[in-house]
């Protein structure tokens, strides 16, 4: 296996459905997104990842046909060098393929929720599914006090199968430091972490080397900030604007950037890419054999945004 690739890891959010929120996606796509194409084009994806080493892939509930996309890959999900899988529940898909749909996708954080999305996670994928997240965890949907789901999940860790979070927001770190305190018979519940992590928001950062030093794994997600950190983006911000000055002058891809600064955190088990192309995909693997220079990673550090901002940003694009 390429040694770069062994801490990346795969998500089919932008592939394994018609719309989404990444910029960009419409001119690598273009307007014929029917199930028959994006299967195909997602399995392109999956076996050029697994060729380049990657060994990790994401995928949801309320990603269209991920887990289905996934299980028809018997030679990345199977063999002797199977791929580890990280699923997801608490939204449910209700976009209908289209790109136009009034809403997408659903949130539902209750036990009938969880019984009945494990269940269909499980038809697909079986043993071979490792990880299962709360989807979008956070402190108001009281998913992170419920005992009943709480006791559910923990019959999944209990034969073998990690369960975690993913966290979204201005309060992720809130979430992960209240979920790394929730036991279920004397144990940690929670030990797997999947959040948003970019130059452009570091802010749950601590709380995520909190977790990695009490033995939990962590995957930085969103780490192009949905195409703000992405070659070709028109987004306009400030901090978009000037990551892009700061590539071109450096001459580095800025998709290359970021994912090098996502690796720089040595407590980040798996950096997750979302390309919807394998020439997206193949200018991402790029990015892990690159070591940031001290001056750019200082000046990188300096594009921050306040979280409120970011999330507030976040909010405002379009699905396509």
């Amino acid at each position: 296996m390429p040694a770069p690739a062994h801490r990346l890891g795969l998500g089919l959010a932008a592939i394994a459905r018609p719309a989404y929120i990444t910029s960009g996606r419409a001119a690598e796509l273009g307007d014929v997104r029917d199930v028959a194409d994006l299967r195909d084009r997602s399995r392109a994806l999956l076996d050029a990842a697994y060729a380049a080493g990657v060994r990790y892939v994401d995928v949801a509930r309320s990603y269209g046909r991920a887990e289905e996309f996934l299980a028809d890959r018997p030679g990345v999900t199977g063999g002797e060098d199977p791929v580890e899988i990280g699923s997801k529940w608490g939204y449910r898909y209700v976009g209908g393929w289209r790109t136009d749909a009034d809403t997408h996708e659903i949130k539902d954080h209750s036990l009938d929720a969880f019984t009945e999305q494990y269940a269909m996670s499980h038809q697909l994928l079986g043993d071979h599914l490792g990880i299962y997240h709360v989807h979008s965890a956070t402190l108001d949907t009281g998913v992170l006090d419920d005992e009943r789901v709480h006791r559910a999940m923990a019959h999944l860790r209990d034969r073998g199968i990690r369960v975690g979070i993913s966290t979204s927001g201005p309060a992720q770190a809130d979430a992960v430091r209240r979920a790394l305190e929730v036991r279920v018979d004397g144990e940690p519940l929670f030990t797997s972490f999947q959040s948003t992590w970019n130059p452009l928001e570091p802010s749950v950062g601590p709380a995520l080397a909190e977790a990695a030093d009490a033995g939990a794994r962590v995957i930085l997600k969103e780490v192009f900030a949905n195409g703000r950190l992405a070659p070709g983006d028109e987004d306009g911000t400030e901090g978009a604007r000037a990551a892009a000055a700061l590539a071109a002058r450096t001459g580095i891809g800025l998709d290359r950037i970021a994912v090098a600064a996502a690796l720089a955190n040595p407590w980040a088990w798996r950096v997750l890419l979302g390309p919807v192309g394998t020439d997206q995909l193949a200018s991402n693997l790029a990015g892990a054999e690159l070591t940031l220079p001290a001056d750019v990673a200082e000046e990188l550090a300096a594009l921050a945004e306040p979280a409120e901002s970011y999330w507030h940003t976040r909010s405002a694009r379009p699905w396509s």
